[in-house]
């Protein structure tokens, strides 16, 4: 798959996906030993060979580039971070909202027990916003 490859042409990744791409997001091109441990410490155990094969069908479809020039091959993400969260994001908006973020916000701050600071955030990011128009 060539460099000039565009995130509309390469598949929405899966969760599994998405959490290899947060760590290599994070900490940069690294083994899969390295991924693997990283997800271990995020929630349940995760065998190499597993997250192997899912990095591998990432390299297959375009996600990720790997550098096979020493022993240990080293995986980086093709992607990146703010387009892809915001090509997922919309997706989830438009399947469980309608596409509707006016839903999707009541939603959030109806369900969050947001302490006095974050709501004097979320209300000068509310008021930036509105200067904006």
């Amino acid at each position: 798959m060539s460099k000039e490859t565009r995130l509309d042409e390469i598949p929405e990744p899966t969760r599994a996906q998405l959490e290899i791409l947060q760590v290599l997001w994070k900490h940069g091109p690294s083994t899969v030993r390295f991924v693997n441990d990283q997800l271990n410490e995020q929630r349940q155990s995760l065998s190499y060979t597993s997250t192997l094969k899912l990095m591998q069908i990432m390299h297959e479809k375009g996600m990720l580039q790997r550098d096979e020039s020493s022993m240990t091959h080293v995986y980086s993400t093709r992607l990146e971070e703010g387009r892809t969260k915001g090509v997922v994001l919309k997706k989830f908006v438009d399947s469980m909202y309608n596409g509707s973020v006016k839903s999707l916000m009541l939603e959030l701050l109806g369900n969050e027990q947001a302490g006095s600071k974050q709501w004097d955030k979320i209300k000068d990011l509310l008021n930036q916003l509105d200067e904006k128009e």
